[in-house]
């Protein structure tokens, strides 16, 4: 299994270790030319999501990338991924991809100094140790969306067909579980 990840900007080497780990072929994608039709997945990682945005734009991959998420290519984004990822933003005028039915708050929890990390319920995972940085948060999950995990009442994690989102960071710790999810629900 070849899984992309958006080498951009943010954490994605972590996702690559996490990945190899779990035997999954990697490949990082910098460039247009590096987003081929042989991978069975991607990765939009945490970091700045109007700095991503700024490069995917940049870097042409908006439209391509989003084609390609429509016709059910599976797509993870963590943080900024998922900001990225959601068709609103509750305070932001941006709309970047725009593939998943969801309202999202950038920044949710505050600045860097509001970042903390947080025991919640992963649906079909269960007790995980969360990591958030300067996290968003689902305001509203469309019809379509399965709300996966909350954290002090606010969605942080979901599920819509091919496309994973979580607010937080798995990358950022050695559970590996959220990695695994994301390779099973490829396969």
């Amino acid at each position: 299994m070849k899984i992309g990840v958006f080498a951009l900007q943010g954490a994605f080497i972590e996702h690559e270790r996490a990945l190899l780990s779990l035997g999954a072929e990697v490949k990082e994608i910098r460039l247009l030319s590096d987003f081929t039709e042989d991978l069975d997945g991607v990765i939009l990682p945490g970091g700045e999501s109007t700095v991503q945005g700024k490069l995917l734009r940049e870097g042409g991959f908006l439209e391509p990338l989003k084609e390609r998420i429509q016709a059910g290519l599976p797509v993870w984004g963590t943080c900024a991924g998922l900001i990225l990822l959601a068709n609103r933003l509750s305070n932001d005028s941006n709309v970047y991809l725009g593939t998943l039915d969801a309202t999202v708050r950038r920044n949710a929890y505050g600045r860097q100094l509001g970042s903390f990390s947080d025991e919640l319920d992963f649906k079909g995972i269960g007790k995980y140790s969360a990591v958030f940085i300067r996290a968003p948060y689902v305001e509203e999950a469309g019809s379509g969306v399965e709300v996966l995990a909350e954290c002090r009442g606010k969605i942080v994690a979901v599920r819509q067909e091919h496309m994973l989102a979580t607010a937080f960071h798995p990358e950022l710790t050695d559970d590996l579980r959220v990695h695994s999810y994301f390779l099973k629900m490829i396969r």
